[in-house]
């Protein structure tokens, strides 16, 4: 029976970073998945096949209505199976080189599903062959989580899909429904909006992306709007039809009313993820989960059962690979007697429209609802120099600061490349910076990041270009 010092179940960015930091400090460790292809949702389903459609869907928007603006006189031609293939190539290139990570860290992989048997053994039942039972001191549960489905909507990922199959729709819809106003649905509803989709949203909740900055919200629906997309807020879908080659979606108002038919000939369902714990062997080896099917953990990702641990999506917190990364590093770190820690104060999110949404830290409502005071600096990319001239003039950047210690307790961006400045806002906070200091700190010209510093002036009433 092979003998490890750690097995993590689950090659998604939580698991196979925990595997390869735990391989650098010295332990002999073994990875089990369950899909051929490293890497989990993210890399496989997820993050990574929809930045390739983002990114391309974006540049043919920008060929199609941007570019005679500039004096480039073009007329894009969108060929969707190339397109498809291009997100496809990008995928297959970083599963194989997470697959490259494992054996250069000499980590020994398993494929089939993984069932803890007890504290101390895992069995790996691979899709052909014979069932193996594992040895090892610890054991790291990182199996990543799942789609979420309506009752009474069934998902057949052709007419209705979920983020899987709006990866690879054979052909551009004329109208989608999007169920859902959350990050992954609006980001998937994006790509084929610009790709010639009509496309409406219907979302439960009076806003969109709820767990963002109010005002960011706000912003970000009025630009999608005038992008092209329809909104029914405040509304559920209640039933999804058949109607000849098409779809008719059922809407009603989320505290009732009368209900009104949408015509569809796709449906995305992206209300939420849930925890991916089947064929795990929790209830039988006793792992206590919580009300909403998570493994409950301490503050050191230990479960209640000696030797089993849990991280990423499976646990309690936000869903996001780079938060499961951060904890697959720390509990490699704490297994081998360092001080493995995350600061979950700090962990940015990133939507990846056009343009974009970042933010870390507090928002407004959280600090209100917590009594903080506060101030605000705000500035819009509108008098940024660089942003100006290139025309991507939509959104701004907001810093919130404690009113008294000048510290930062939030940063929220909508705008060009949001997503990569939020890393200057992460590193500051980190290092508990005031909002004086990035307001001192130099930053090069013409570049977009100088907003951050306007908005960081702007906190003590000083912004110099606005």
């Amino acid at each position: 029976m092979p003998q490890y010092d750690l097995i993590v179940i689950g090659t998604g960015p939580g698991g196979y970073v925990c595997a390869i930091r735990a391989a650098q400090l010295g332990m002999k460790v073994a990875v089990v998945e369950k899909r051929a292809t490293h890497g989990g949702t993210c890399l496989n389903v997820g993050c990574i096949p929809s930045k390739a459609l983002l990114h391309a869907s974006e540049l043919y928007e920008e060929a199609g209505h941007g570019f005679a603006g500039m004096g480039i006189k073009v007329q894009p031609e969108l060929d969707l199976p190339a397109l498809l293939a291009f997100k496809d190539e990008g995928v297959e290139g970083n599963v194989k080189g997470v697959e490259f990570l494992l054996k250069k860290n000499k980590i020994d992989a398993y494929h089939g599903l993984g069932t803890i048997e007890a504290a101390g053994k895992v069995k790996v039942t691979p899709d052909k062959g014979e069932p193996q039972t594992l040895e090892t001191k610890a054991i790291v549960i990182a199996t990543g989580s799942e789609v979420t489905s309506l009752p009474g909507i069934e998902i057949d990922e052709k007419k209705v899909v979920s983020s899987t199959g709006a990866l690879s729709l054979p052909e551009v819809p004329k109208r989608l429904v999007l169920i859902g106003g959350g990050v992954i649905g609006l980001e998937l509803g994006s790509v084929w909006r610009r790709l010639g989709a009509e496309v409406t949203v219907v979302e439960f909740l009076d806003r969109i992306v709820p767990t963002e900055d109010q005002e960011i919200s706000k912003q970000f629906q009025r630009i999608l709007q005038k992008q092209g997309m329809t909104f029914k807020m405040s509304s559920k879908v209640t039933g999804v039809e058949p109607a000849g080659e098409g779809l008719k979606v059922t809407v009603e108002p989320a505290k009732g009313g009368d209900a009104e038919t949408l015509e569809a000939d796709v449906v995305l369902v992206c209300v939420g993820r849930r925890p991916n714990t089947e064929g795990l062997g929790l209830d039988e080896i006793g792992v206590e989960r919580d009300e909403k099917g998570r493994v409950k953990t301490d503050g050191h990702f230990k479960t209640n059962v000696d030797g089993i641990y849990a991280i990423g999506d499976v646990i309690s917190g936000p869903m996001l690979a780079h938060k499961a990364e951060e904890e697959g590093v720390a509990i490699a770190e704490s297994l081998a007697g360092q001080a493995g820690h995350v600061n979950y104060d700090v962990i940015p999110s990133v939507v990846y429209t056009y343009p974009e949404i970042a933010s870390v830290g507090k928002t407004e409502e959280e600090l209100k609802e917590a009594g903080v005071a506060y101030k605000v600096g705000k500035f819009p990319f509108l008098a940024n120099g660089r942003a100006k001239v290139n025309r991507t003039t939509d959104g701004f950047v907001k810093i919130l600061a404690d009113a008294k210690t000048d510290r930062v307790l939030g940063v929220h961006m909508i705008g060009p490349d949001v997503g990569n400045m939020i890393a200057e806002a992460a590193l500051g906070m980190e290092f508990g910076a005031s909002a004086e200091d990035i307001a001192r700190t130099c930053h090069a010209h013409p570049t977009l990041p100088e907003a951050v510093k306007e908005a960081a002036l702007a906190v003590d009433g000083r912004a110099i270009h606005m």
